[in-house]
């Protein structure tokens, strides 16, 4: 009998956590998404209650129709812009997903993009490697900027956004400005941060940090108006989702020096980046959305997702439920 239905490779220590529980599943050992017509016959011919997904499945109204025996759908991710979340709640489906487990393992790479931008590591690393550097000098080619003692801006100041800012302010004596929905006490109360409207912490921002979720209010909220509010020297790092940011309108403020750079871990049509974009080097470091890219935070997203279809299969409340 299939419980739980696993999109995607998973950890052996999932598959050995449903074996002692007792869940049978199907587990599609590939590490490669299954196409959405496929996943859908197979998910339904599969009779699971539970399908395990990780975030470039596309859970939509069509496949949660072809699959009408669905309770829970477990999603790997701290985001659930993957799923319909509407349209598993008006069919009754439990959608849970992971977070807290992988918040500071994405904010070090948030953080390691600033400083590789900032000082140009993606650009000496080659240029090292390739035999170039003969001698020091006081003008090398690579020069960067300061990071510590400069303003940090963070835009979603939720898990990840605090985490950030705790790194500058505590490791890198920067002074963090943030702009969300609500007060952040103990930021305002122990780093000093302050929170403002968005206009002020593009203009006065020397790193911008991004970590909102994808709705249709955070869609392009940093689009060429943004962008050219900010400063000639500033350098803009995004792990939360692709599509927060006009790719467009990034690569030509790059190219046309309005910013100084980014840091990227999405993208707007992730996989693919905008034309232009892989040809941009100075201040410019890229990633393949690898934010929670550790073996132990991937394991324990993993370990997550499946204690909380363990949980909706139990008649439980799961521990990370969505809707």
């Amino acid at each position: 009998m299939v419980d739980v239905f696993i999109t995607r490779k998973t950890f052996d220590e999932v598959l050995a956590y449903f074996d002692e529980a007792g869940i049978g599943y199907f587990h599609n050992a590939q590490d490669v998404p299954l196409p959405p017509a496929e996943l859908a016959e197979q998910l339904a011919q599969s009779g699971a209650p539970a399908l395990m997904s990780v975030l470039t499945d596309t859970v939509d109204a069509t496949l949660l129709d072809a699959a009408p025996q669905l309770q829970v759908v477990a999603n790997v991710a701290v985001g659930y812009n993957n799923v319909d979340v509407q349209a598993a709640t008006e069919r009754g489906i439990v959608v849970t997903n992971t977070p807290d487990v992988l918040t500071e393992t994405t904010a070090d790479l948030a953080f390691a993009l600033l400083m590789a931008a900032a000082r140009r590591l993606s650009e000496a690393d080659p240029y090292m490697r390739a035999g170039k550097y003969k001698r020091w000098q006081l003008f090398q080619p690579h020069l960067g900027l300061d990071v510590y003692g400069k303003t940090l801006g963070i835009v979603g100041m939720g898990r990840i956004g605090a985490a950030t800012a705790r790194r500058g302010a505590l490791g890198f004596g920067m002074r963090v400005l943030y702009h969300g929905h609500h007060d952040h006490l103990e930021a305002d109360r122990e780093w000093g941060a302050q929170r403002v409207d968005m206009e002020t912490l593009l203009r006065q921002s020397d790193f911008i940090s991004l970590h909102v979720p994808l709705t249709e209010e955070t869609h392009h909220m940093i689009a060429a108006r943004e962008l050219a509010m900010m400063k000639p020297t500033a350098i803009i790092v995004n792990t939360s989702r692709g599509p927060v940011i006009k790719e467009v309108d990034l690569v030509a403020a790059l190219q046309d020096g309005v910013i100084a750079g980014a840091g990227l871990d999405v993208y707007e049509e992730e996989p693919q980046m905008q034309p232009g974009l892989a040809g941009l080097y100075e201040h410019v470091v890229l990633t393949p959305h690898i934010g929670s890219g550790s073996v132990e935070t991937r394991l324990r997203m993993s370990m997550t997702a499946a204690q909380n279809a363990a949980a909706v299969l139990q008649n439980q409340r799961p521990p990370n439920p969505v809707n």
